[in-house]
């Protein structure tokens, strides 16, 4: 049934039905070559578009069959068009009609008159190009490479060389087969031509685009460069070097390559006559050939000249780098350029051979973030930036090499540049690695110069010139500021050549004055803050070699010197042995941050052997070498030193070390006994200032004492350790600098006047007047031993004190041991002494206070001090004090009067009612009084006894002026007053103005007193 249905169809529905991938050869030739309707023939060859090349090219084939019969009748009608009466005259008229416009206008009519048959000649163009794509679709195919695919995974690697296998047994596992095209051919039959070149050439199928080229030169050579612009920019011009474009020497101009054209000679149908004629014909096609291209390139239909392309080849290598950074691609395309005959890409390719040598040879950081390296930026750098970048990251086991492979290539070729521009510069190399040498690393100088010592071949050494190689070494050393580099730099010094030059002793004044000028030259100024081993570098280049092996022997000591100062935590750059070298004051403090850090606490020098050594190393220091050349201590005496040290030793607390290094059986230390007591005294006061609490028995005041044990107990030392006893004594009375700061020690020995510590213990401390010899013994302590005018000053604040506070029995011992202490002194040193005219002075005003007090009721004893100020006073001033004394004696007189007749009448019970009632009368009296005071108004006019409290007041302030005497426990102060009333058998009319002034004073001081708070 289904043969009959298939035979009772017509070929038209039956090729319909047929889908693609059905389709067979048999199917068309029944389908097809039976239809008798050639447009529709050739219509259904040109609409079907197969992934077989075999059915897709007999498809081709039948349909451009189909197509002779009406080619041949339209290229009969173009040869030998019609030709009419008009146009027979027109021709014979007008000699400017051509037969070549008769015959297209004669086509024209011919294919409006027969649609059919311009339709056929249209689809056959349409279908001679899918043919010539074809026939290169099956070209690319052929020549696309075979893919082994594995069909295991993994095989047995053991059994691949097995040999007893047979020879001609394919290996298992694995077949062969032919890479997959990238376009399809039924889309590539249509595809726009241009398009699937670039396309091929963006992924890198070079193959089918050179027989794209081949095939199809005259339509896509003229767009070759922006094929050549789709290839991406990792792939190597290895690959695609059959595609680049070449110079023609001769010519200079670029070379066209030779095509293989598919067919010799263009069909009649596809000539631009024919197609022209189909346009204007206006018949309708439906089908039309593909376009070039879908986007707009731009077209070079002329080769290029010789600089063009260069510049392309220029922007091509640049592209690359700056894009990938694929250094070797890039020099891969210029040695291709290089090979096709385009000259001017030689320093182009040396650059991106460095460049390479810079990207792949040099070591490379262990980050994966590198730097990304583009011909732009290499051209921008100069070549010490380029020996850097060489060497950023050579170690000193791989610098050596790094060199000689790397930046020595590297400046041949910019001397060989510099050569060929007109400018040769031979000493360009060596200049530029000196350059990076004086400004490298200590570590990667050393593994340079072990690399260039004397005693290896010349051509295995990177320094060549012995003396250029002293150079570098002193200069990088002396230039550099380490501290902790000496092994390094001892490495560096041993790979020097070692010189034999006889002594001469003006050769030595030459380097003595060469040392001088390099420490100026090095010395920091406004102009050049710090000298750079380069400038170092300048200084030494005139020096000769004689100068230069002296220089070594002092480089040689300033070594060792620096190893010394860096065990014992002092390290110095060698820069400073230079600049210090005729500066004493700086060995000086070198040598006292040598004695003190030795002691700190970053080195705990524990033993005796320690110090010892450390005292060696600082005489050493101090000496000379073997070869007479000066150490870094060259301007301190050996005395100089070893005062110094003990200095050291005495500030780091180890005194019993001290005092054994300065026994005389040992021998160690031979300074002079005053000497090892200034130097005791001096490093005690550094403790005492330091000290944050005045304790002598913990922490620095324990050390400023202690420190005191170690010399001769002499005068001064005696004194210092008193001083430190009162500093300790006056901050256990908690005396305060601020409000809530206790005073410290450095404050106490910075005070002027020291017995205002005193005066300040006095007043702050109720109870302290009490203990005389405690406080006498504090003064002598703070330095006035044997010093009876401060003596005397004392008992007076003492006396004033206790004054203040009502204690009169303890004025009157303070004041009576005064007296005698005045008088002792005015008999062993004479009245007219300063001291005695000083001391007698605050005696007679001391004195006085007390003696004419109104409340001290014994007045014997007030008598007997009124007669001690009548005796040290002078002469203006007795008769003030007479006053006094006369007013006293009248009330002694009459209390002994009374207290006569009451024994003799032995009426003592009698008497003390009487002394009871005085009492009352007396308090009702003042009482009274202080009402009255209310209005009282006191006389202005001065009298005897006020001048002569206030004469008296005023000289004992004169000499006591630092003295605050006004201060006690109640606060009241003692400027001159008038005596209080005697007692009640005396009359009130007895008081003349000042005792009655005296008496409102007193009063009203007695009430602000209570207002105050005063406890009376």
């Amino acid at each position: 049934m289904a043969s009959t249905s298939s035979s009772t169809q017509s070929p038209y529905t039956r090729w319909n039905d047929i889908n693609d991938d059905q389709l067979t050869l048999p199917d068309v030739e029944e389908c097809l070559q039976s239809a008798p309707d050639d447009l529709w023939v050739v219509a259904a060859c040109t609409d079907r578009l197969l992934d077989d090349p075999t059915l897709q090219q007999t498809l081709l084939e039948l349909g451009l069959k189909r197509t002779e019969a009406a080619v041949t009748r339209s290229r009969h009608i173009w040869e030998h068009p019609p030709i009419s009466d008009e146009e027979q005259n027109s021709q014979a008229e007008s000699s400017t009609s051509t037969d070549e416009h008769r015959w297209n206008a004669a086509l024209v009519a011919r294919f409006r008159d027969n649609p059919s048959d311009a339709r056929l000649c249209h689809l056959r163009a349409v279908l001679l190009d899918r043919l010539d794509r074809l026939n290169t679709f099956k070209e690319i195919v052929s020549q696309l490479p075979v893919e082994q695919n594995d069909s295991e995974e993994e095989g047995d690697e053991e059994w691949e060389d097995d040999p007893w296998a047979d020879d001609v047994t394919e290996a298992p596992g694995k077949a062969s087969a032919a890479k997959e095209p990238l376009i399809p051919l039924s889309s590539f039959l249509t595809y726009p031509l241009l398009d699937a070149a670039c396309l091929l050439a963006s992924t890198e199928y070079f193959t089918a685009v050179q027989v794209m080229l081949k095939r199809h030169g005259p339509i896509l050579w003229p767009y070759r460069f922006a094929i050549l612009d789709s290839i991406p920019e990792h792939a190597a011009a290895s690959e695609y070097r059959d595609i680049l474009p070449s110079l023609d020497p001769v010519a200079e101009v670029e070379q066209k390559p030779a095509f293989e054209l598919p067919r010799p000679d263009l069909d009649w149908a596809e000539q631009s006559d024919v197609q022209q004629s189909l346009t204007k014909s206006q018949v309708s096609f439906g089908i039309s050939r593909p376009p070039l291209s879908t986007v707009e390139a731009q077209s070079q239909a002329e080769p290029l000249q010789s600089d063009p392309l260069l510049s392309w080849y220029r922007d091509r290598i640049d592209l690359i780098i700056s894009s990938t950074g694929m250094v070797d691609v890039a020099l891969s395309l210029v040695q291709h350029a290089a090979s096709q005959g385009i000259s001017g890409l030689d320093e182009i390719g040396e650059d991106l051979s460095l460049i390479s040598r810079l990207v792949y040879d040099a070591p490379a950081a262990n980050d994966v973030n590198q730097d990304e390296w583009a011909l732009q930026m290499w051209r921008s750098l100069g070549p010490s930036d380029v020996v850097r970048a060489y060497l950023a990251h050579s170690t000193p086991e791989t610098v050596a090499h790094d060199i000689n492979h790397l930046v020595l290539p590297y400046l041949y070729v910019l001397e060989a540049r510099a050569e060929r521009k007109g400018h040769p510069d031979p000493s360009l190399p060596q200049r530029m690695l000196y350059e990076y040498i004086l400004q490298a690393p200590l570590e990667i100088i050393a593994a340079i110069f072990e690399s260039s010592k004397p005693t290896l071949p010349p051509a295995q050494r990177i320094i060549r010139d012995d003396e250029d190689m002293v150079r570098l070494a002193l200069a990088c050393l002396y230039g550099s500021d380490s501290l902790n580099e000496w092994p390094v730099m001892s490495r560096i010094f041993e790979c020097l050549p070692a010189w034999e030059t006889p002594e001469d002793e003006d050769e030595t004044d030459e380097v003595d004055t060469t040392i001088a000028s390099l420490g100026t030259f090095l010395t920091p100024s406004t102009t050049r803050p710090r000298c750079t081993p380069n400038d170092i570098f300048l200084f030494f280049k005139p020096l000769p070699s004689t100068s230069l092996s002296r220089m070594l022997d002092v480089l040689d000591v300033h070594l060792e010197s620096g190893e010394i100062l860096a065990r014992w935590s002092v390290p110095a750059p060698l820069r400073w042995f230079l600049r210090s070298n005729s500066n004493i004051m700086e060995q000086r403090a070198w040598a006292q941050r040598m004695a003190r850090r030795a002691g700190g606490s970053d080195d705990q020098l524990s033993s005796q052997e320690d110090w010892e050594w450390l005292l060696e190393d600082m005489l050493k220091l101090a000496g000379s070498g073997e070869s007479g050349l000066r150490g870094a201590f060259c301007l301190l005496s050996k005395d100089d030193v070893i005062r110094i040290f003990f200095e050291g030793l005495l500030s780091s607390g180890r005194f019993d070390i001290a005092k054994y290094m300065l026994h005389p059986s040992k021998s160690l230390l031979h300074i002079d006994p005053l000497a090892v007591e200034d130097i005791c005294l001096s490093c005690s006061q550094e403790f005492y200032d330091n000290a944050g609490s005045g304790n002598y028995h913990f922490g620095d005041m324990k050390l400023a004492y202690d420190c005191l044990d170690v010399p001769q107990q002499s005068e001064r030392v005696l004194k210092e350790k008193d001083f430190i006893e009162a500093t300790s004594r006056l901050c256990s009375f908690n005396l305060m600098s601020r409000p809530g700061i206790p005073i410290s020690p450095i404050e106490i020995r910075l005070t002027k006047d020291r017995l205002s510590l005193v005066a300040r213990v006095l007043s702050s401390n109720p109870d302290a007047y009490k203990h005389t010899q405690v406080i006498l013994n504090l003064v002598n302590k703070l330095g006035f031993r044997d010093d009876v005018a401060a003596e005397v000053k004392t008992l007076a604040m003492l006396a004033d004190t206790a004054l203040q506070a009502e204690d009169f029995d303890s004025a009157y011992e303070d004041s009576q041991r005064m007296v005698d202490t005045v008088f002792t002194l005015r008999k062993t040193s004479g009245i007219e002494n300063p001291a005695v005219v000083e001391a007698s002075e605050v005696c007679w005003v001391a004195c006085f206070q007390l003696g004419r007090h109104p409340d001290f009721p014994d007045t014997r004893k007030k008598l007997s001090l009124l007669g001690r100020a009548l005796d040290l006073c002078p002469a203006d001033r007795i008769t003030d004090i007479l006053n006094i004394w006369r007013r006293l004696e009248d009330d002694d007189i009459e209390e002994r009067r009374g207290r006569l007749t009451a024994r003799q009448n032995g009426l003592k019970r009698d008497v003390n009612r009487a002394a009871h009632g005085r009492s009352r009368t007396t308090q009702s009296a003042a009482a009274s009084l202080a009402e009255r005071l209310q209005h009282l108004q006191i006389p202005s006019a001065p009298l005897v006894n006020a001048d002569a409290a206030a004469l008296a007041n005023k000289a004992f302030h004169r000499v006591a002026a630092n003295f605050p005497f006004s201060v006690g426990a109640r606060g009241r102060s003692l400027l001159p007053e008038r005596d209080r009333s005697r007692s009640s058998e005396r009359s009130l009319p007895k008081y003349d103005g000042a005792e009655v002034s005296a008496q409102a004073s007193r009063v009203l001081q007695k009430g602000l007193g209570w207002l105050l708070g005063d406890e009376e």
